[in-house]
């Protein structure tokens, strides 16, 4: 298992991170996600840590809070040193009826970082998230009660979650100007069926120089190789209740049929074709993987020793390449020149 730096920090994460959605769902949308309580979640937890994975990521509203705290108490029975594991949580979604109790204000900020540190039992969080963008509340009061949380300590580094690219440029913007502790992270949205991330996403990463963290990395299980154009979903998949995210459905066809292929020429299964190609991309920093089930964790985690090879790669890019996309085919064609000027700088 390999660890590198999150973002331009000095944090290193382990390229797969463990995603806590399935601990604690008991009804609703929560429970066709994921029903692990305490003893099962904990085995995860420790089959993970064993793998060499540090990064677990979790949010106050996975199962309205029951995730952070079996979380936190599966790192307290398993007695993991603190500083062993990089903790992940999230503030933004609903937390109760009152009218303050969602956002991303400075009150909710507040009351939801306190509300996570008893959850999961520790005094600081490694990496605090802002889960969604808030229309209600201007950036600069988010970055600013951030940048308070760094500052006494609970949270030594922000990021930032499902948002925009000019949202973030503006977020980041702001907090140069004014000398705050700044997003060092995006987590994103991210499948060889779904990459509508590269259009304007990747650039800002590699310009900025955040680290990506991928959630569904297997569109909430389309990839896994479960399905087909024939079997599109199966009895008690939880594609059936809650078919998300959504996916153009002929490409990611297309997808898991190139896949196949290439799963059995490498005698792997077809998620962990998908997974390899996630950690093959240059922008993608670590991939969220979650799990109902020990073996499905470990299909996961030894995506890690899939190495696909070149003409792999620009056969899964040939399916599942985005179309054309104003500005980018302006910027394609009138930049083409400058780009090979550059190429040709640079070799040898």
């Amino acid at each position: 298992m390999r660890h590198v730096p999150l973002g331009r920090t000095g944090l290193f994460v382990s390229q797969l991170c463990l995603g806590t959605m399935t601990f604690g769902g008991s009804s609703g949308m929560w429970a066709q996600i994921g029903q692990l309580q305490q003893a099962e979640a904990e085995r995860l937890v420790g089959q993970a840590l064993d793998a060499g994975i540090n990064f677990i990521d979790t949010a106050d509203i996975y199962a309205e809070g029951r995730s952070e705290q079996i979380t936190g108490q599966a790192l307290r029975n398993l007695k993991v040193p603190r500083e062993q594991v990089v903790l992940a949580t999230k503030v933004f979604g609903e937390t109760g009826p009152g009218a303050n109790m969602r956002g991303n204000s400075r009150g909710h900020i507040m009351d939801g970082v306190k509300a996570s540190l008893r959850r999961l039992q520790v005094d600081h969080i490694d990496l605090y998230q802002i889960h969604g963008f808030d229309p209600a509340t201007p950036i600069e009061e988010t970055v600013r009660a951030l940048d308070q949380l760094v500052r006494q300590g609970h949270v030594r580094y922000v990021g930032v979650s499902n948002w925009a690219a000019w949202q973030i440029m503006k977020a980041l913007g702001i907090s140069e100007r004014l000398g705050l502790a700044r997003f060092e992270s995006l987590q994103a949205y991210y499948t060889v069926a779904g990459r509508d991330l590269e259009r304007e996403l990747v650039p800002l990463l590699r310009s900025e120089g955040l680290g990506l963290m991928v959630w569904s990395p297997l569109a909430g299980g389309l990839l896994s190789g479960k399905y087909d154009r024939q079997q599109q979903a199966e009895a008690g998949s939880r594609r059936i209740a809650f078919d998300f995210p959504p996916v153009d459905k002929d490409r990611a066809w297309d997808c898991v049929d190139a896949m196949r292929g290439i799963a059995h020429a490498h005698g792997v299964s077809v998620a962990q074709v998908a997974l390899a190609w996630l950690l093959q991309q240059p922008a993608v920093t670590t991939v969220i993987v979650g799990a109902k089930r020990q073996e499905q964790l470990a299909d996961n985690i030894a995506a890690t020793q899939v190495r696909l090879a070149p003409e792999e790669l620009a056969q899964l890019d040939a399916v599942s390449r985005l179309p054309s996309e104003y500005p980018a085919w302006m910027l394609e064609r009138q930049g083409g020149h400058r780009q090979q000027q550059l190429a040709d700088a640079q070799r040898p």
